[in-house]
């Protein structure tokens, strides 16, 4: 028996309709950040739905997601739409002929979804800037990024305009954002979700997943887009959980607040009865200088880019321009080797997590860089930003990032992490732990 789908708050008095007007309110505020985050907002189709929903529960009837808010992010395909991945090049783009399989799924699970949401133009960065559409400011402090490249998912969910998102993740996009924005974020095993009209930067990489402030809320949208059933909570609290601490460069360079959030978070679960230890893992520390992923993803983009750039490249950020055509400096036998050697780094990292249940560490080193810093030196908040999640795209990991800051600070996020095909076990763990720090 599985745990229940249902809102909390369902009842006689519950009223979806109610909550999307909420969440439509939020968008509209002029003092919000509304306008940056929705590229596109259903709100007419939305109530419609709603209200839908609300007759269909006076009858007794109930869907699996039950009207819950959700928005998705600009590169997932909907039929009659323009799908432009938030950049100008695509303007001209053929509208879409059908929903992408992961809109069909939430439509027909009763979630409400209610727009677009802005991010890196082709999510080729986890810095979070959009020259194209504006960038949305981080909800703690408007100075700073959000992340990206879901960067409007995480704003959307932090802010209450959504009650979940959805985003993709190449090599940290769902991660990054929900970290710096203190919500939750979900990266699954690769194939996990359909990647199916959705535009594509690395076809080896790329996952898509969901952001909530809550693990529970996302494995419930997690159930729904990948086609599989809820499972039910095995854990109620972390009393010999195995976690390990990677070590290495994966723990070093920590601003004081990340230091700070990611120790305490530690000590308390520890307290809690769960078995923290240091482990070198090999595999991993294969990933770490990052040039594994560049050369797979490098080349991909371009493959993916090539005719729109002869087409139309005068419009793309000059930023991700040059980062798409690194991909010319790639040799196909380089190339090969490298999807060769991920190959093998995947099966060590599985052996190497034998005796280990999740992988621990801080989402990413540093609280959200400023606007400011972003512009002067966007290559260098990238590298620091994707540090930590990019090595687990390269070993096909399912990862879930918590918010663990203390009150009044910067939000941070906690990772765990653990081999591909275990995202159940995760998101099960990754529940017991946010109960434990939220106690």
């Amino acid at each position: 028996m599985t745990h229940s789908l249902l809102p909390s708050n369902t009842g006689p008095a519950f009223s979806r309709r109610d909550r999307i007007d909420q969440c439509l309110a939020h968008i509209a505020d002029p003092a919000g950040e509304g306008a940056r985050v929705f590229l596109t907002v259903w709100d007419e189709e939305a109530r419609i739905a709603a209200e839908s929903l609300d007759g269909l529960y006076r009858a007794g009837y109930r869907s699996a997601l039950d009207g819950l808010p959700v928005s998705i992010k600009d590169l997932l395909d909907v039929k009659g739409e323009v799908t432009r991945a938030a950049a100008r090049p695509l303007d001209d783009a053929l509208a879409a002929r059908e929903d992408a399989p992961v809109v069909t799924r939430l439509k027909q699970a009763g979630a409400v979804l209610i727009g677009r949401t802005n991010m890196t133009p082709f999510a080729y960065s986890v810095v979070g800037l959009n020259g194209h559409f504006g960038t949305p400011s981080n909800p703690v402090d408007r100075t700073r990024t959000p992340g990206g490249s879901s960067s409007g998912a995480a704003v959307s969910v932090a802010t209450g305009m959504v009650t979940a998102a959805i985003g993709s993740d190449t090599v940290g996009s769902i991660r990054v954002p929900a970290a710096l924005c203190g919500v939750v974020g979900v990266k699954p095993t690769q194939r996990t979700v359909p990647l199916e009209g959705a535009f594509s930067l690395s076809t080896t990489f790329d996952s898509i997943g969901p952001l909530a402030r809550t693990v529970e809320d996302c494995a419930r949208v997690l159930a729904v887009i990948s086609g599989s059933q809820l499972q039910p909570w095995r854990r109620t609290n972390v009393e010999g959980v195995r976690l390990a601490l990677p070590g290495g460069c994966f723990l070093e360079s920590l601003d004081s607040t990340v230091s700070g959030a990611f120790e305490r978070a530690c000590r308390r679960l520890s307290a809690a009865g769960a078995l923290i230890r240091n482990q070198a893992f090999e595999a991993l520390g294969a990933t770490a200088d990052g040039s594994l992923a560049r050369t797979i993803q490098s080349v991909e983009a371009l493959t993916t880019h090539e005719a729109l750039l002869a087409r139309r490249g005068g419009d793309y950020d000059p930023r991700i321009r040059a980062r798409i055509l690194q991909g010319r400096e790639v040799t196909a036998a380089d190339y090969v080797r490298a999807i060769r050697i991920r190959s093998g780094l995947m099966a060590a990292f599985m052996a190497d997590m034998a005796e280990v249940d999740a992988l621990i560490l801080p989402t990413v080193p540093v609280v959200a860089p400023s606007f400011a810093e972003c512009e002067l030196d966007e290559d260098g908040v990238r590298t620091r930003l994707l540090r930590n999640t990019a090595p687990f795209n390269v070993l096909d990991a399912c990862a879930v990032t918590l918010p663990i800051q203390a009150p009044g600070e910067l939000p941070v996020g906690l990772m765990l992490a653990a081999p591909a095909g275990h995202d159940a076990r995760l998101i099960d763990i990754a529940r017991a732990i946010e109960a434990t720090l939220r106690t």
